[in-house]
């Protein structure tokens, strides 16, 4: 088993991977051993779903390509909004201003 994840880092950029030891690599991300968040500390993890490794390393590489609103409606749980975004360019501002 593996998990993909998403940490939300202190300046608000989202860091999307995977990893077999989810508990492991959140202490290296807390103690700068990484390299993209040791800049960007603290971070909290803001999202995490657990699945065999290659789905995780498939699930990762979508979520990678989304937009910073497609991860946040993944992030809040917000499935529905997740599934208006994936269908439509420039939905997100038109479902927020009505």
């Amino acid at each position: 088993m593996a998990w993909v994840y998403i940490l939300e880092c202190a300046d608000g950029a989202y860091y999307v991977k995977s990893t077999r030891d989810l508990t492991n690599r959140l202490q290296q991300h807390s103690s700068a051993q990484i390299g993209f968040t040791s800049q960007r500390r603290p971070v909290r993890l803001a999202w995490s779903a657990e699945l065999d490794l290659a789905d995780a390393y498939r699930i990762e590489r979508r979520i990678h390509g989304w937009s910073r609103a497609k991860k946040r409606a993944l992030i809040d749980g917000e499935i529905d909004h997740l599934k208006m975004l994936a269908k439509r360019p420039g939905a997100a501002q038109r479902h927020t201003s009505g």
